[in-house]
């Protein structure tokens, strides 16, 4: 990647598939961006650029690579694919472009610590990466299955289709409320409508919600 490249990118600000990062510190937080990444739509991770955009750069920057590498080879699991490049703005400042593609092998996890299998995943959402929920988490997988997805329109479904048209948005508390349903079926029953694309499933800091899916 040119500077100029670099520029135009960064320009963009941080969203869906772009973060920025000015130092490798807390590499273990960082890395969820990462995992983020690989559990959504893929995405780039700019080390030495800051919050505002500016490529200006960080010192030692292999060596501020080498503290994310190493947290990237201890707490993501299942390993994690990558791509690292540099681009040198002086002799002593650079940035360093990890390159992380939509996974294959999702969902990734951080681990609390190298020693544990213990660990936590993280979903992007515009420029947020967000713990994913446990619905979130079987819809990952299920999907990499790649099977069609069939459901009952029953009177759970209408009654959810019928509050969607009302309210544009629902969440897995809000459906369990209003069709007098535990939280586990009415899990159960977004999980198959996302599957199903008939549901979208946002993730938000707050909590799920769920929209009807847009053509």
């Amino acid at each position: 990647m040119t500077l100029k490249e670099l520029q135009v990118l960064s320009r963009k600000g941080e969203g869906q598939t772009l973060e920025f990062k000015k130092k490798a510190n807390h590499p273990e937080k960082i890395v969820k961006e990462l995992v983020a990444f690989a559990n959504s739509d893929g995405g780039q991770l700019l080390l030495g650029v800051d919050d505002n955009g500016e490529p200006s750069g960080t010192r030692d920057i292999e060596g501020e690579a080498f503290l994310l590498e190493k947290a990237i080879q201890e707490l993501i699991r299942p390993k994690l694919n990558y791509s690292l490049e540099y681009l040198h703005l002086t002799d002593k400042k650079g940035i360093a472009i990890f390159k992380v593609d939509e996974s294959q092998r999702k969902p990734h996890f951080v681990k609390e610590n190298p020693t544990t299998r213990r660990g936590t995943a993280y979903v992007r959402y515009r420029d947020e990466s967000i713990q994913a929920s446990r619905e979130i988490r079987e819809i990952i997988q299920r999907r990499l299955k790649n099977k069609d997805i069939q459901f009952t329109y029953g009177e759970k479904e209408k009654a959810l289709l019928e509050y969607l048209d009302q309210h544009n948005k629902i969440t897995l508390e809000e459906f369990a409320s209003a069709v007098s349903i535990s939280k586990f079926k009415a899990s159960r029953t977004l999980i198959r409508l996302v599957l199903a694309n008939v549901l979208d499933v946002n993730p938000s800091a707050k909590g799920d919600f769920y929209t009807l899916k847009t053509q």
